[in-house]
């Protein structure tokens, strides 16, 4: 049933990213998509995804300050949180990790490495 789906949120403030993630991911889940973390809050005024993914690289506010506040608030800490990310620099997983990230993929991604690890943490 459609109903029965997962709801995952996937923010990346490039609309490509956004396209192919919505592709790979649509046939599976239901999901919603922001193309920046403020848009992100807004949505989670009305909406509770049962995961994000989420970019680090974005302006405004980027991925690890928008976790910090997702994880403060009691609405959304227990949110899994994957980086989707293409930052691959010294110490960016062990950062997003310590910040409460559940994983940390990078792109350009595996389609059926993203699906496997977005299953493992929507497991109950």
């Amino acid at each position: 049933m459609e109903n029965d789906r997962k709801l995952i949120m996937l923010v990346d403030d490039n609309p490509a990213n956004l396209r192919i993630g919505k592709n790979v991911l649509s046939g599976h889940y239901t999901v919603a998509t922001a193309p920046s973390a403020a848009k992100m809050f807004f949505l989670l005024e009305n909406n509770r995804p049962d995961l994000i993914l989420l970019d680090i690289d974005m302006p405004e506010m980027d991925g690890f300050e928008a976790i910090k506040i997702l994880k403060d608030k009691t609405e959304t800490r227990d949110i899994p949180v994957i980086f989707l990310t293409g930052k691959t620099e010294s110490g960016d997983e062990d950062e997003g990790r310590s910040l409460g990230a559940a994983a940390y993929v990078v792109k350009p991604f595996d389609p059926a490495s993203l699906l496997a690890c977005i299953g493992e943490h929507l497991k109950t």
